[in-house]
């Protein structure tokens, strides 16, 4: 039996319907590549159970000096980050 409402669903997609607006406005071609760049990372980590922030602040900060050859250990279905194991939400 389905649900009288779709609140749940709703609640989901607003912030696709609302930012698509905000989307238009990115400044350039190459500021909305760089923005929706950061924001498949952003979900990917939330799909993966990490806590956003933190595991965008830790990437950001081991970048620069992170191999070439090891930049896939950053993505967020291969991060690992020992000295804060709390940045995982548990999913």
């Amino acid at each position: 039996m389905l649900p009288i409402d779709n609140n749940w669903v709703e609640n989901r997609i607003r912030p696709v319907a609302l930012g698509r607006s905000n989307w238009l406005f990115a400044g350039s071609l190459r500021a909305g590549k760089r923005a929706a760049a950061v924001m498949s990372l952003i979900q990917s980590a939330k799909l993966n159970g990490l806590e956003p922030w933190g595991y965008l602040k830790d990437v950001l900060t081991r970048l620069p000096t992170q191999p070439a050859a090891r930049i896939g250990e950053l993505l967020p279905h291969q991060w690992e980050y020992p000295h804060q194991p709390s940045l995982r939400t548990g999913c």
